[in-house]
């Protein structure tokens, strides 16, 4: 039995499925020239696997890992903003906001009251914005009360540092700038307010794990990777008198003397 009222259980594992194909070629998988395209640093490899006790088989695995990690937030990025497209009242523009909520009986919105519209800038992470791009999307909110007085803007953080609903101080031009009604919100809180359950981001979250599962094992166009990263160094290892670490060596100090 479906257990998310907000969403339905076809568009959540649609989204789900959407999200992973948006993975694209980092669902490929690693062969020994790929792993190297970048030339990994041997040296820091080996102390890796000695410090934190890793076999040889883990360390190249979680080397493979963040490799393919440092591409995928935007893929993350991608599951936390399409998401509201399939819920009352949101809409995904393809450009201008990431989502904009409306609701005909009002938003209701702490320190503020009840407002029409909630436009929303999101965010990942609470420490992926500097100074200046903060400033710059503060300006941008500013801009938009200034065409709608019957509105609130929201900054939603995925992680943020706490469960909030705040308003945003930020300094633009070095004086501090603060409105009530533009405010850094924790994604929690968004889901509570596009919803009307407290609980609702905990609940996706439950039912998330499962679906991943099923999707990635009933879709015929997801393709778990299978890597031969570790047979492809065993088997230079064999021929370096079985020497796994000069292996490793080989991919970064192939052409330097006595290698």
């Amino acid at each position: 039995m479906w257990q998310l009222s907000f969403i339905s259980e076809q568009d959540f594992k649609h989204h789900v499925q959407k999200t992973i194909q948006h993975y694209g070629e980092k669902l490929a998988p690693y062969n020994l020239e790929k792993f190297n395209s970048n030339i990994v640093d041997p040296i820091k490899l080996i102390f890796d696997k000695t410090v934190y006790q890793y076999t040889w088989e883990e360390i190249i695995k979680n080397e493979i890992f963040r490799q393919r990690d440092k591409a995928n937030n935007n893929d993350i990025g991608y599951f936390h903003q399409r998401i509201f497209q399939y819920m009352k009242g949101c809409t995904v523009p393809q450009a201008g906001w990431d989502v904009i909520f409306t609701k005909d009986d009002r938003i209701e919105v702490p320190e503020c009251g009840s407002v029409k519209t909630v436009y929303v800038e999101m965010k990942n992470k609470h420490n992926t914005m500097n100074s200046a791009s903060s400033a710059k999307t503060y300006m941008k909110m500013q801009g938009q009360l200034l065409k709608d007085d019957d509105c609130a803007c929201f900054l939603v953080e995925a992680i943020a540092k706490k469960s909030q609903n705040i308003t945003w101080s930020v300094s633009v031009d070095g004086t501090k700038q603060k409105h009530r009604r533009i405010r850094r919100v924790s994604m929690d809180e968004f889901y509570k307010t596009v919803t009307g359950q407290d609980d609702a981001f905990y609940q996706m979250c439950m039912v998330l794990p499962s679906v991943i599962q099923e999707v990635v094992a009933t879709s015929d166009n997801i393709v778990v990777p299978h890597d031969t990263v570790i047979n492809e160094l065993q088997n230079i290892a064999n021929e370096k008198d079985g020497s796994f670490a000069l292996a490793l060596y080989m991919l970064g100090f192939e052409s330097y003397i006595g290698f």
